[in-house]
């Protein structure tokens, strides 16, 4: 599909899936806490300073950049999704946080004042953009000379059994669209070096990428399914084959993540690439 009709789509599934990301907030939040620490050291925000989160959705990294950057700074939160971006805002008045504003907003098209930032962060959303350029060249205008940017993406398909796992099952009962590394989707910038090249590209020096594993932990293999059940592409996947399927599917990837007790706990994979760079 086209950039236009794929944004439309996007803003669709996460229109959809913003409450089950209020539901399991506090889950994720766990599980990505190491890389998110990590992320907002390599972007270096300090008390103080003016911090641009792009394609924020429930407020991850950009609530915890708010609290470094304290009341004297300020943090910009950014989405496409007005869903997500609520689910954002009730946890920043939830905590409190008042040197934060909320956009909902198309990542390529911020609206920005030159030179207003003084760290840029985008953790999760930079694989999913029809064009990831233009968005590092948005925030590479909006930072002040110096500043810097800090993204976070999903590594490897073979070192993420946290996204992968399902489609093991969903293979046998349908046909899977062919894996296009440069399309936009989760494993977009698998590739090291692709996230080094765009945001060179984008202008940014002294660019560095690392990778962090994080663990997923679920109650249980049927919790882990009905939670992933609502991702986008399993949807679209689920809508291809006949629903007196679906339940058996669903006991299948639950004892396959449990480790063959749909009852059991799960404990999987996520290997993350972290980027950063300087204006």
């Amino acid at each position: 599909m086209n950039a236009d009709t794929f944004k439309e789509q996007q803003k669709k599934d996460w229109a959809a899936a913003a409450q089950s990301w209020r539901k399991d907030d506090e889950r994720l939040r766990r599980a990505y806490a190491a890389t998110t620490r990590r992320l907002l050291e390599l972007a270096d925000i300090k008390p103080g300073h003016r911090v641009l989160d792009i394609a924020s959705g429930t407020g991850e990294p950009g609530l915890p950049a708010a609290e470094i950057a304290g009341p004297s700074g300020y943090v910009l939160l950014t989405d496409q999704s007005p869903e997500m971006l609520a689910v954002a805002q009730a946890k920043a008045s939830a905590q409190g946080l008042q040197n934060v504003e909320f956009r909902v907003s198309d990542a390529e098209q911020l609206q920005l004042k030159p030179k207003s930032f003084d760290a840029a962060l985008c953790r999760g959303a930079l694989c999913l953009m029809p064009n990831p350029v233009r968005c590092l060249r948005v925030a590479h205008e909006a930072l002040k000379p110096g500043g810097r940017i800090a993204v976070l993406v999903v590594g490897r398909p073979e070192a993420n059994p946290y996204f992968t796992m399902p489609y093991v099952v969903l293979r046998k009962y349908a046909t899977l669209p062919p894996y296009d590394p440069a399309a936009p989707g989760p494993f977009a910038f698998a590739n090291p070096e692709r996230l080094h090249n765009v945001l060179s590209e984008a202008g940014f020096r002294e660019v560095v990428v690392e990778q962090m594993d994080a663990v997923f932990e679920l109650a249980s293999g049927r919790d882990y399914w009905e939670y992933y059940r609502g991702f986008s592409m399993v949807k679209s996947l689920l809508a291809l084959i006949p629903a007196d399927q679906h339940d058996r599917i669903g006991e299948e990837v639950a004892a396959t993540a449990a480790a063959g007790d749909p009852d059991g706990k799960v404990a999987l994979r996520s290997e993350s690439n972290l980027a950063a760079g300087v204006k």
